[in-house]
């Protein structure tokens, strides 16, 4: 009968979460993460190891690549092919590794990401250094394990007598941890090691006087010493690398930047692309052609300049948007005691040191060993020749070699493995010469025996060995360094002219909130006609203005918009601009008040803005330089309901004319209005009555003479020479500007100061627009009502005025001749 199957009835989350739970942990013990030993993987070892085996080192010829693959895939590493020549390529790479363990002849890849050749093209051997890595293993110096098929034995990891980890850097992910050491100097990270032998309680401190810091195959400068001592001390951190640039003048009066270091495992061929990219898409201005110029005598890249441009801003630019620098986080997590740890600096020298104590254990007591077998072999043959004819009788009487070695132990005390070497003389090793030679090797074992077992017995003398050993090596192998270490991070300011060409360009923008920037050649092919705009809509700004400027556009609540001109959308003259929201969203009931444009915010200028309600507020303009400005920003706390009616741009020195719609003007100074935060309220400008508001205010120049020009609901003008006012103070109920009468009285719509022939330009309630010229008015006083400019009851009460074309604020013009 045949045997019932045994079904195990299992939830599908316990099954997954325990083969997953094998597989993690056979990935990150034996595939990604390197040993805190000897630094290497897996992989890495097996590669190694079997070179060694197969007596390919770096004093015999170089041997075809997939030869070696083959020994590492068929002995001890049962994976793909290629994982294994990518693992190889790799150790050979000297722009990947500090010190190569693997000499390769052929294509083995190159910086710009190139593969390389296939197995069968290249050959390679042990590099001189790699053979310290594995050296003394034959001296029991480290564990074996069987193989994947219990056929042979390999290291669980090498003696390595020099530090791996640190020296070669490692990088991989695994499931749950990844690990990003960087390679650093060997001669720095040996004087470390021996520092930390001589006093085990180093500080970090002591530790980076010797450790620089990383030392990158690729040069280049890190940043940032306070990241690196955080990784030193952590075993996680942040530094900046940065390629080496310099500018070089060309015979004209042009310069070309230079780049001979790019940073660590950074590819060039996409960085020099990303570099022409930026040219092409003029990202940036002033890059005339970028060309790599690498080749056998080293890395170049150069970025040609066009004529003046600004060399450093360019160089600042491509450090910050391209991968000419980056930031390379530090993650040292490495096997320790079988499972994967972050480990800083000390922990790490740590590992090394106690690592490097077995095996020196290991390699003495196995020298030891030996050396007592030789020994007493050798005190066998020298008490041999001193009965020469004797033993030679007794061998010679004897059956076979069996009975001799019998014979002669029974009968001058030797032992087996004397006798079997006495039987195994060569006839002229019975010379009378090979004495003093047999005496001689004596002595010296006996000096070794005793070396050997002081060095187990006394640490002094075991740590002693390990740093004599280090210390030839350091002489053996230490280089130079290539990366520079930089106390700080530098901060990357970039001038906006590196990024946009200056360009003069015309800027329209209407109330209603539609903006564009035309280029002079649209406008003059137009002249200056045909302007697309809304039937009800009218332009508050049409400036001639900079690519590199910006303009702050004032809302009617409160809110300001920072937009640079090079950002604005790029329309013809004759098409409508783009409403406001599509570039920052803004309220439906939010129009715009006013639109200036601003060259340098570290200028001594103000902003004064006025209210609905009779507020003044003035700020510094530089508050107002915004870095993030993807929505509008607070300009102005407003109260409750009220309105920003006017806002200006001054230099401080200004007067100050406010008016209110029951015919009530008031004259101060500027500088009675105390300077506020960006985000504050202001203080009263005028005392007003109730039902009773501001229409604007004006500023003008201390010793200008403007005209005061209203226009009334019932479509009055009026003009008045400011000599008609005396100045006053603020917050205070000002001068009457119109006749009080009792059957519909005048209420002011609009309140401007006139220069020049300036028009005015309102719009009455059954829409109809009109203008005036306020200089064709008489002069009037301030007890009359003006001159009537529209019949009121034909074409309904004037609801909106406005100037006709924007202008800068005279003031300032006459400040500035």
């Amino acid at each position: 009968m045949a045997e019932t199957e045994q079904y195990l009835d299992l939830p599908l989350e316990d099954v997954i979460g325990d083969r997953f739970g094998r597989y993690s942990k056979y990935i990150i013990q034996d595939r990604a993460l390197p040993d805190a030993r000897d630094g290497l993987k897996p992989v890495q070892r097996r590669i190694l190891y079997a070179m060694h085996e197969e007596r390919n080192t770096h004093d015999k010829p170089f041997r075809k690549s997939a030869k070696t693959v083959g020994t590492v895939i068929g002995n001890y590493h049962p994976h793909g092919d290629s994982s294994v020549y990518e693992a190889m390529v790799r150790l050979s790479q000297e722009w990947k590794v500090r010190n190569v363990l693997v000499e390769m002849h052929g294509n083995n890849g190159s910086v710009d990401g190139d593969p390389p050749a296939a197995m069968r093209y290249t050959e390679a051997r042990l590099s001189s250094i790699a053979s310290e890595l594995i050296r003394d293993i034959e001296k029991e110096t480290v564990e074996f394990v069987p193989n994947f098929d219990d056929t042979i034995n390999e290291p669980v990891v090498l003696p390595a007598k020099f530090p791996n980890l640190l020296v070669n850097g490692s990088t991989g992910i695994s499931s749950g941890y990844a690990t990003e050491i960087p390679p650093h100097n060997l001669g720095e990270i040996i004087d470390a090691v021996i520092r930390k032998i001589d006093k085990p309680s180093v500080t970090l401190d002591e530790l980076m006087q010797v450790i620089k810091g990383p030392d990158f195959p690729t040069g280049g400068i890190i940043q940032g010493v306070e990241g690196l001592k955080k990784a030193y001390e952590t075993g996680k951190g942040k530094v900046i690398v940065r390629g080496r640039a310099t500018v070089e003048k060309l015979r004209t009066s042009r310069e070309q930047i230079v780049i001979d270091e790019i940073p660590y495992e950074v590819n060039k061929a996409s960085l020099v692309k990303r570099m022409d990219e930026l040219r092409i898409d003029k990202k940036v201005e002033g890059i005339a052609e970028v060309r790599d110029e690498t080749d056998r005598t080293g890395l170049r890249i150069v970025v040609e300049l066009k004529k003046d441009a600004d060399s450093e801003g360019i160089l600042h630019y491509l450090y910050k948007n391209t991968d000419l620098q980056i930031s390379y986080h530090f993650n040292m997590v490495a096997i320790k005691d079988k499972t994967p740890k972050q480990l800083n600096l000390q922990m790490m020298l740590d590992a090394y040191i106690d690592h490097q104590k077995d095996v020196v254990t290991r390699q003495a007591q196995f020298d030891l060993r030996k050396a007592n077998e030789r020994s007493h072999i050798v005190e066998g043959l020298i008490k041999a020749i001193s009965i020469l004819d004797e033993l030679i009788a007794t061998i010679r009487a004897s059956k076979d070699k069996q009975d001799a070695k019998a014979r002669i132990k029974q009968a001058y005390d030797f032992s087996e493995a004397q006798a079997e070497a006495i039987v195994n003389l060569q006839l002229y090793r019975l010379t009378n010469t090979d004495i003093t030679s047999l005496e001689k090797e004596a002595d010296e074992l006996r000096a070794r025996i005793k070396e050997l077992e002081e060095i187990l017995g006394n640490e002094k003398k075991l740590l002693k060995v390990i740093k004599d050993d280090l210390k030839s090596l350091k002489k053996k192998y230490t280089e130079q360094r290539r990366t520079v270490i930089q106390q700080e991070i530098e901060e990357l300011k970039i001038n906006l002219e590196v990024m946009v060409a200056s360009e003069d360009v015309l800027v329209s923008v209407t109330k209603d909130g539609y903006i564009k920037r035309t280029s002079l050649r649209s406008y003059a092919a137009s002249n200056g006609e045909d302007l697309a705009i809304k039937e009800e809509d009218h332009l508050i700004a049409l400036q001639e203005i900079n690519t590199t400027d910006k303009l702050l556009v004032f809302t009617n609540k409160g809110r300001y918009l920072y937009l640079p001109v090079h950002e604005l959308p790029d329309i013809r003259w004759k098409d409508l601009g783009q409403h406001i929201s599509n570039i920052v969203s803004i309220q439906k009931d939010e129009t715009l008040v006013k639109a200036i444009p601003i060259r340098e915010f570290n200028t001594s200028q103000y902003l004064v803005f006025f209210t609905k309600n009779g507020m003044v507020k003035r700020s510094e303009l530089k508050l107002y330089e915004a870095q993030r400005y993807s929505k509008a920003l607070v300009a102005v706390n407003l109260k409750g309901e009220d309105l920003v009616q006017s806002v200006h741009l001054t230099d401080g020195n200004a007067n100050i004319f406010v008016a209110s719609d029951k015919g009530y003007g008031l004259w101060f100074e500027e500088q009675e209005v105390s300077p506020v935060g960006q985000r504050a309220a202001g203080v009263k400008a005028i005392q007003l009555k109730d039902g009773e508001m501001v229409v604007g205010g004006e500023v003008f120049a201390p010793n200008s003479d403007p005209n005061i020009v209203l226009l009334t609901q019932r479509g009055a003008c009026k003009r008045m020479k400011l000599s008609e006012f005396e100045p006053s103070s603020r917050a205070k109920r000002g001068s009457v500007m119109l006749r009080e009468l009792k059957r519909k009285p005048h209420r002011i719509t609009g309140f401007y100061l006139v220069h020049d022939n300036e028009v005015l330009q309102f719009k009455t309630a059954n829409g109809s627009i009109q203008s005036v010229l306020p200089l064709d008015l008489p002069k009037s006083d301030r007890y009359s009502n003006g001159s009537y400019v529209v019949d009121s009851d034909e074409k309904g009460e004037v609801v909106e005025v406005w100037p006709a074309t924007n202008y800068e604020q005279p003031f300032l013009e006459e400040n500035e001749s």
